[in-house]
């Protein structure tokens, strides 16, 4: 790899650790939200966060215990996302419980608002991730809750074909 400093040209050349190459792939699901609700639609939204809140992120220190989606003001938030405190972060850590912004298009937010508005739809998160342009992303989906039979259909579905794929060995 050549890279340029102060006009002239280094070659530098990494073996095992090249930091230059790796991308550091992070992401954070929800799995119980799939278990729990049928997803329509789905969107990636950006998220507004504070500098310990990120570095809590890269070292994967998130919940998504009981975390939702609400509007307010016409702005969607979500809520109960549990991000644990930076060790070593000053005083100025963040709250871990906060309330967070997500960013989405006014056309998407008035058309999830209409359709929240209905009986039964919420919209939960489902992944967190980072891109490679080093942002955090949410992937929220709009979701009606699943019945207790619906949660059972799934699992023998599930055990269905794990017991295939074991079988013919797929």
């Amino acid at each position: 790899m050549i890279v340029k400093g102060y006009g002239d040209l280094y070659n530098l050349t990494f073996i095992d650790n090249d930091y230059f190459c790796k991308k550091q792939h992070l992401e954070i699901s929800n799995r119980k939200a799939y278990h729990e609700y049928f997803f329509e639609d789905k969107y990636i939204a950006g998220i507004v966060l504070a500098g310990s809140e990120i570095k809590s992120l890269r070292s994967g220190k998130a919940s998504f215990n009981d975390s939702y989606c609400y509007f307010d003001k016409g702005e969607l938030y979500v809520k109960s996302l549990h991000i644990s405190e930076y060790n070593f972060a000053s005083y100025n850590n963040h709250p871990p419980l906060q309330e967070r912004k997500l960013l989405l298009n006014k056309r998407e937010l008035r058309k999830w608002e209409a359709k929240t508005k209905e009986k039964g739809y919420s919209i939960i998160p489902l992944k967190i991730f980072l891109t490679d342009k080093g942002f955090f992303k949410m992937e929220i989906g709009l979701g009606k809750g699943k019945k207790i039979y619906d949660k059972r259909e799934s699992i023998k579905e599930r055990e269905n074909d794990r017991d295939i794929k074991r079988k013919y060995g797929i």
